[in-house]
C-alpha cells in the first residue's frame, strides 16, 4: 500500500552521505513470497538472536543461511529523505563499539562483548493502562502494525558525545493510534527487559541501581512525529548491544530517555518516575538538550563527535527546535534537567 508523506521543511540529505538503498520489499509481501505466512515472528526472533555482537563479523554474519536473502530485502526500510544531518554518518563500527548499556557493564567500549547470551527471542511487549487494548504484543505483531522507514538521526548523550546514525522504525504515534488510548492517558511509562541471568551489571548490581531501567515521556511527546518505534540501525535489525529487538530514539532528548530492549509499554494518568530521577538528583523527567544548561559536573555548551573525536557547538533540542519547542517553556529549567 503506497502513502504520501507530507514535506515538513526539513532539507534532503546529500546522497554523499547516504549508504546506498537496497531493494525494498514490503514486509508481508516478502513473507507470502518465501512461505512464512505463519512463521513470521520466529523468523524475526531468531534471525536477530543469531546475530553477533561484534559489529566487525557483521549484521548478518550469524543469520542463519536460509534467512539471510529475506532479512536483506526487508532491510534497509525506505529512507525518509526529508530530515536533515549535519556532518556525515557516524560509522557503524564505531557506534556499535561504544554503548551506554548499564545493565551489562558500565565501560561503554566493553557492552558488545557481554551481550552474546542476551536472549531477543522470544519477546512480548506487554501494554496495560489507560488504553482500549492492552495485552501482550509479539515483536511481530508491532512490527505490523506501522509503516517501517529509516531516518537519519543526530543522537546526542548527556555525557556530551554524539553522533549521527540511521535508524529503521516508524513514528511511535502510529502505534498509539491503533492502541486507541482513552482521555486519561496523559502520560506513557516504559520499562526494559529483566534479566540478571543474563545481563552482569544486573546480576551484580554493585551500584543499587533500581533494575529493570524505566524511562516516561508526556502523552504530547510519545505522539510527536520524531518519535520512533525502532527495530533497526544501519539498515539492519538493532543489534543487542545497540538495544535490541526495540527502543525508543527521541533526538531532540539526551540519550537515556531512548530506552532499550522494551518489555512494557504503560498507559497512566500521572507522572511516573524515571530510572535516573530516582537515582540522582541530577536528573528530571524531561531531559531535553539544552546547552545553556549545564550538567551539575561538566558544562553541555559542547559535545564530541564520534567521528572526529573533536568537540562541536551543541544545539538546543539538538537542533530539533522547530518541530518541538512548542511542548516546552524554555525558561522552565526543568524542562532541560
Amino acid at each position: 500500500m503506497s502513502y504520501v508523506k507530507i514535506k515538513k521543511g526539513w532539507d534532503w540529505i546529500p546522497e554523499s552521505q547516504s549508504t546506498p538503498e537496497k531493494t525494498f520489499l514490503n514486509r508481508r509481501t516478502v513473507l507470502k513470497q518465501l512461505g512464512f505466512s505463519g512463521l513470521g515472528a520466529l523468523t524475526i526472533g531468531a534471525s536477530i538472536n543469531a546475530q553477533n555482537s561484534t559489529p566487525s563479523q557483521g549484521p548478518y554474519g550469524h543469520v542463519p543461511k536460509e534467512w539471510q536473502e529475506e532479512w536483506k530485502n526487508l532491510f534497509p526500510a525506505t529512507r525518509n529523505k526529508h530530515f536533515k544531518i549535519q556532518r556525515e554518518i557516524t560509522k557503524e563500527m564505531l557506534f556499535a563499539g561504544f554503548n551506554n548499556f548499564y545493565e551489562f557493564t558500565l565501560n561503554k567500549k566493553k557492552v558488545k562483548d557481554m551481550v552474546g547470551n542476551f536472549k531477543v527471542h522470544p519477546w512480548q511487549v506487554k501494554i496495560s493502562g489507560e488504553v482500549q487494548k492492552t495485552g501482550k504484543y509479539d515483536l511481530d505483531d508491532l512490527i505490523r502494525m506501522g509503516e517501517l522507514e529509516e531516518r537519519l538521526y543526530h543522537f546526542r548523550c548527556v555525557e556530551a558525545w554524539s553522533a549521527n546514525v540511521p535508524w529503521t522504525g516508524y513514528p511511535l504515534s502510529q502505534l498509539i493510534k491503533k492502541l486507541k488510548p482513552k482521555p486519561t492517558a496523559k502520560y506513557v511509562r516504559f520499562v526494559s527487559v529483566w534479566r540478571p541471568a543474563e545481563m552482569s551489571s544486573q546480576k551484580r548490581n554493585v551500584h543499587r541501581y533500581p533494575w529493570p531501567y524505566y524511562e516516561a515521556l508526556t502523552m504530547e511527546e510519545a505522539m510527536n512525529d520524531l518519535s520512533l518505534l525502532t527495530f533497526g540501525i544501519y539498515g539492519h535489525p538493532l543489534n543487542k548491544q545497540n538495544g535490541a529487538p526495540l527502543r525508543i530514539i527521541l533526538p531532540w532528548k539526551y540519550g537515556f530517555k531512548s530506552i532499550k530492549s522494551i518489555v512494557k509499554m504503560e498507559f497512566v494518568n500521572k507522572q511516573p518516575n524515571t530510572f535516573w530521577g530516582d537515582v540522582s538528583s541530577e536528573y528530571g523527567f524531561y531531559a531535553n538538550t539544552n546547552p545553556k544548561y549545564p550538567h551539575p559536573r561538566w558544562s553541555q555548551s559542547t559535545e564530541t563527535f564520534l567521528n572526529t573525536n573533536r568537540k562541536i557547538a551543541t544545539k538546543i533540542y539538538n537542533g530539533y527546535g522547530s518541530y518541538v519547542e512548542h511542548m516546552y517553556n524554555e525558561k522552565n529549567r526543568k524542562h532541560f534537567f
